[in-house]
């Protein structure tokens, strides 16, 4: 979809092009400054001024959003006035002649029901006043009409109308993927709360049965893992950001592994090897938890012995390479696929499927976990982490 979207943006930028120059190169000689032809640089300063326009739009739209991006949308197409609607109201009005105002929304109705376009003259009982006929483009997300983009002009242009036309796709585009920026982090945020509701039940429960058998034997012990389950739970159910630091995570960890080792004593052993220059580092909030909690599972999982998982985080140039490996029971790989590929339920690998996913999402394909894993040879899990990476902060 943002493939396709990207494309349309390409060939929609040259036409809004060709209609700027058209309607610039009578109104006033430019400076071309050495950048070509005209043709040329009208392409330049459509892509300018496009660029311009875009971020306002992309947060989608609103009277705010309306307003900053109006000038340069009236740049682009050279008209007196131009306004932003949604169904309801006139966000912003740009130019002259806004005591059309209420003109225009009466024309609203058709558009905004039909989808299609309207040109139609404007009546004015002022003699001087500039704008004398106007366009209404619907603007449409997923076959859905949004709002308008009105363009007024002194005289009916049938290059206006198409020009207006080719602006407000445009301008639907820059909404659509506004829209797609909203899913996806409603679906970060989705997967975070699955993620929270997965573990928590099993933490909450074995956490709070260990601080209940120090209570009478040992309260100072008590106390102090009182202290380490407060501080992780009010980690893991922060809410603000989608992102934290690989320093908080492993500050995360260290009070689950408090937690854990109070319960099973000296059958666990857990060694942490960090490069302090990784620390830093952002990655997707409540990321590597759930890789530590799946090693101590599976790693006491069947075990009379001692269990030992090893965490390391080492610099590779451009990224942070995370390792979490336990000596457990393994897993068929058949079942790991079919866990990561959500055809069967995840109870055998606790939030892998989940923090895959976000991985992906965040970074793309090639940055999903790695796992080595067999029936009985243990787990480890590798995760390869930008250190930069657009949109993560």
């Amino acid at each position: 979809m943002t493939g396709f979207l990207a494309g349309l943006c390409v060939a929609v930028l040259p036409l809004l092009a060709a209609g700027f120059w058209l309607g610039r190169r009578t109104a006033r000689p430019e400076n071309l400054g050495g950048l070509g032809t005209p043709v040329e640089h009208a392409t330049f300063e459509t892509l300018h001024t496009a660029s311009l326009a875009a971020p306002p739009l992309r947060a989608g739209l609103t009277e705010e959003t309306a307003r900053r991006s109006a000038r340069r949308l009236r740049t682009l197409l050279g008209t007196d006035a131009l306004c932003l609607t949604d169904h309801e109201n006139l966000l912003v009005w740009d130019g002259v002649g806004d005591h059309h105002r209420a003109e225009l929304l009466e024309r609203l109705a058709g558009p905004l029901e039909s989808g299609r376009g309207e040109a139609f003259r404007l009546h004015c009982e002022t003699p001087d006043c500039p704008v004398r006929w106007a366009v209404i483009t619907p603007l449409t997300v997923d076959d859905r009409v949004h709002g308008t983009l009105v363009a007024c002009a002194p005289r009916e242009s049938a290059v206006l109308v198409r020009a207006a036309g080719e602006v407000a796709r445009w301008v639907s585009v820059q909404l659509e993927l506004a829209d797609l920026d909203r899913s996806r982090t409603r679906l970060i945020e989705a997967e975070i709360r699955a993620l929270r509701a997965q573990i928590s039940p099993h933490f909450i429960f074995n956490s709070l049965a260990v601080i209940a058998s120090f209570v009478r034997t040992d309260p100072e012990r008590a106390r102090e893992l009182l202290l380490e389950f407060a501080d992780f739970t009010r980690y893991s159910f922060r809410r603000h950001g989608d992102f934290t630091t690989l320093a908080d995570e492993l500050h995360a960890i260290d009070h689950y592994l408090a937690l854990v080792r109070a319960r099973f004593g000296d059958r666990l052993t857990v060694t942490l090897q960090i490069a302090p220059e990784v620390l830093p580092v952002t990655l997707p909030f409540l990321c590597l938890q759930p890789l530590v909690e799946n090693a101590v599972k599976h790693g006491l999982e069947g075990k009379t012995g001692t269990c030992r998982i090893q965490i390391t985080a080492q610099d590779e140039g451009a990224q942070a390479l995370v390792v979490i490996e336990d000596d457990g029971a393994g897993m068929d790989p058949v079942l790991l696929r079919r866990i990561l590929a959500g055809e069967t339920s995840p109870s055998g690998g606790i939030g892998l499927s989940n923090v895959d996913d976000r991985l992906r999402q965040v970074y793309g394909d090639d940055h999903g976990l790695v796992i080595e894993t067999a029936p009985g040879a243990g787990m480890k899990i590798t995760a390869r982490l930008p250190k930069y990476q657009p949109g993560v902060h």
